[in-house]
């Protein structure tokens, strides 16, 4: 009777392939999901860097110069004031937007 089944060494071997095989996956994986993070972390930090440079603008807007260092020390001074008395910055900006054509700028200027 010939022999056609692998020997328990070789079916060994063979689990170790496969288990090589996992291994190297797993490791692309990690890879891809490193990537991922890091494009989700590099999209984020744009996100801010857009916020905080329309913040800068609108306050620079409001102000009708330009926003100094100064500036920013009393800018923060005064939001910290605000909050301290009675949290008047986080209610301000808690409320509901006017509809566009009542906060219209044009309208304003008159």
């Amino acid at each position: 009777m010939p022999r056609s089944k692998k020997s328990i060494e070789e079916r060994i071997g063979a689990k170790d392939d496969e288990i090589q095989k996992y291994l190297e996956k797993a490791d692309q994986l990690k890879a891809q999901k490193k990537m991922l993070e890091k494009q989700k972390k590099e999209a984020d930090r744009k996100a801010r860097t857009k916020r905080l440079i329309e913040i800068g603008g609108t306050v620079e807007s409001v102000l009708g110069r330009e926003f100094t260092d100064d500036d920013k020390i009393r800018l923060m001074n005064f939001l910290k004031a605000q909050e301290r008395n009675g949290k008047y910055f986080t209610k301000a900006m808690e409320k509901e937007l006017p509809a566009a054509s009542e906060s219209s700028p044009s309208t304003d200027a008159s």
